[in-house]
């Protein structure tokens, strides 16, 4: 698997990063995606390091993906569940039918 050279801007550093050819246009969204939201955080004032605000973004970011984290395993059961009822009503209606 070959490995290329991206740079990303993120407040206005550069970083460099590696990674394979099908993955640049996801990371270049990432790229921008933080670069959003660090600027966001950055203009409420409340934080001026740059580090300070890397570290509350991340923080953000990891309380979203828990947070879709349990909405997917609550869906997952909720699914799971619609089909054991499916296949509850089914189970009767197959009791009925001959074989020959």
């Amino acid at each position: 698997m070959t490995s290329e050279m991206v740079t990303v801007r993120i407040l206005d550093r550069e970083y460099q990063v590696m990674c394979a050819p099908e993955e640049r246009k996801g990371l270049m969204e990432a790229a921008l995606y933080l670069d959003s939201q660090m600027r966001e955080v950055r203009e409420s004032g409340k934080l001026s390091s740059v580090e300070k605000i890397a570290v509350m973004c991340a923080l953000n970011f990891s309380d979203e993906l828990l947070k879709l984290r349990q909405q997917s395993l609550e869906h997952g059961e909720q699914v799971d569940q619609r089909i054991l009822d499916l296949a509850g009503r089914l189970e009767p209606a197959d009791s009925g039918v001959v074989k020959s």
